[in-house]
């Protein structure tokens, strides 16, 4: 039997079932020096039989993006949500986009993540919560999330079925659904009106990206606490 690997690090016959528990370090064990800020990165590589994906981020960059997949348009909407996130996201995919993109879109979204769950660590000093309602020229999107520890997904983006370049619109859902349930957030997607594929698909991805900005914003006034009764978010 092959040897167990760390999280995200897989292949088809050992492939988890959905969400993967992720270990969870101690506040101090992360920064390694209390007088020092938290390292909040986060690095998955998945290989199957049909994708090969590797995803590094870190929280606190400057929207720098290196991506490389074989779909412009989502290299397109994955540098606009880096540098509306000021996230630095770094993504290698490739995959069957012959038979179908929907692999590699769903496993780009399930990689990133899980690397986001690596990246926030015990969530302490975090904001968690953020929202943003993005206009693109005739499109308004909403965008709610938690970054509480727990999933669920709400998709009420009305658009057209069709393609933009190699990019069916339908892996837009696809791609936030499998980024909500393996980063373990609350996130709804709200499509006010608009008619242009492009301008509402791409509002979902800056107006994730804005939200996503507020939630792992560190609050000084929390130190290391966590925004929760509970004391703990998981």
């Amino acid at each position: 039997m092959a040897p167990k690997k760390r999280n995200g690090h897989v292949v088809p016959a050992e492939e988890p079932r959905l969400p993967v528990p992720v270990p969870r370090k101690k506040a101090s064990e992360q920064s390694g020096d209390a007088s020092q800020p938290k390292v909040r990165r986060g690095a998955v590589e998945r290989r199957t039989r049909e994708t090969e994906v590797s995803v590094v981020l870190d929280l606190d960059g400057e929207g720098r993006a290196r991506i490389d997949t074989p779909l412009p348009f989502l290299n397109h909407m994955l540098e606009a949500l880096a540098k509306h996130s000021l996230i630095d996201l770094r993504i290698e995919a490739r995959g069957d986009v012959e038979v179908d993109p929907h692999h590699l879109v769903e496993d780009v979204g399930l990689c990133m993540g899980r690397a986001l769950v690596e990246a926030v660590g015990d969530r302490a000093g975090m904001r968690r919560y953020g929202e943003a309602s993005l206009p693109f020229d005739e499109a308004l999107v909403r965008c709610h999330l938690d970054l509480g520890g727990r999933a669920a997904f709400v998709y009420k983006v009305e658009v057209l079925a069709g393609r933009i370049g190699s990019f069916d619109v339908e892996l837009c859902e696809v791609f936030f659904q499998a980024l909500a349930i393996e980063g373990r957030m609350n996130l709804h997607l709200v499509s006010e009106y608009g008619k242009n594929r492009h301008h509402l698909v791409e509002g979902c991805f800056k107006s994730f990206a804005r939200a996503l900005e507020q939630a792992v914003m560190i609050d000084p006034r929390r130190a290391h606490d966590v925004a929760s009764t509970k004391g703990m978010l998981d």
